[in-house]
């Protein structure tokens, strides 16, 4: 939701440098040189330089004489391509610091030339500060409030209480036409042995190999015609028809059955959490737009935000 300067920040030809340089650079460094200086600082370095970290508000460089802050470079370093990733961190400083002086060199040419009036510029311009604060208040006042309590409250609610749900393990062979399939259950039912004759036999590549096991498996998971067939068997079982699907015809053994149950909390902690602030996001949203007055004199256009809208 923020504002994007990825695509400023690889504009520049001297960003573009700073790029290839980097990567030269980083590809020329030999291999054991990181350690040979981490082994030349004393173990307390790392904890001295965090205890260091500079005030945000501490000048790195001035263009014009204006100033370009800590605070600044880690916002922009912060939103740099994800190509800069692979560069070290002085390097991606450094790139980030060119991006910046860059900006600045053109906006202030594009201030003395009148583009901060222009009527286009500043409609964008309010667009993006009211994404901007959008995002703030996400991020502080809805985000922000979802506490892992919440979260735990969702699974007890929605997913630990969900009954246990079934799956089986199976194995098939597959073929192309019913009649080799008939004769796989005629060999089968004769004393043959599955796992051998799927590795013989069976067309499907993946599970053939493995003497046709599919391994564990819900409903839902499987085409209706296999899946059906396959739930339907005892332990031990195969299928004494065959069973036509879209890939064409199988011989089934059923291995297992059991019940799968609920996920842990972490497992899907993350998915929960997304789920109870989109709820809240929504609630927030719903509860504004009823305080507010919205007009929109298309009736057409009306129709289609209130359709969308009905769906949150």
């Amino acid at each position: 939701m923020a504002t994007s300067l990825s695509t400023r920040l690889v504009a520049g030809a001297a960003l573009a440098l700073l790029i290839a340089a980097g990567a030269s650079a980083q590809d020329q460094q030999p291999a054991a040189q990181p350690e040979a200086q981490d082994q030349q600082q004393p173990a307390t370095q790392p904890e001295a330089t965090e205890a260091e970290a500079p005030s945000p508000d501490a000048v790195v460089a001035t263009v014009d004489g204006k100033s370009i802050t800590e605070g600044e470079l880690a916002l922009a370093e912060s939103d740099l391509d994800p190509q800069f990733a692979r560069l070290p961190a002085e390097q991606r400083r450094a790139a980030a610091l060119s991006a910046i002086i860059e900006i600045r060199l053109l906006a202030n040419e594009a201030e003395e030339a009148g583009l901060a009036d222009d009527k286009e510029f500043q409609t964008r311009m309010t667009f993006l500060r009211d994404r901007a604060l959008h995002s703030a208040f996400i991020e502080k006042n809805i985000a922000g409030s979802v506490s892992d309590d919440d979260v735990k409250a969702r699974y007890d609610k929605e997913i630990a209480a969900l009954p246990a749900s079934g799956e089986v393990r199976a194995r098939h062979i597959l073929v192309k036409t019913e009649e080799e399939a008939k004769a796989i259950i005629a060999e089968l039912d004769g004393g043959g042995d599955f796992e051998a004759i799927a590795k013989e036999k069976s067309s499907d590549p993946g599970s053939g190999a493995q003497g046709g096991d599919l391994g564990y498996f819900g409903q839902g998971q499987m085409v209706p015609e296999f899946e059906q067939a396959a739930f339907a068997l005892e332990v031990g079982a195969h299928t004494k028809k065959p069973v036509k699907s879209q890939f064409g015809f199988h011989v089934i053994r059923l291995e297992d059955k059991r019940d799968r149950p609920a996920p842990e909390l972490a497992q899907v902690a993350d998915t929960i959490r997304s789920m109870v602030l989109r709820d809240r996001y929504f609630d927030t949203v719903k509860g504004l737009r009823g305080d507010a007055t919205v007009d929109i004199p298309d009736a057409g256009l009306k129709t289609a935000v209130e359709a969308i809208e009905a769906q949150k």
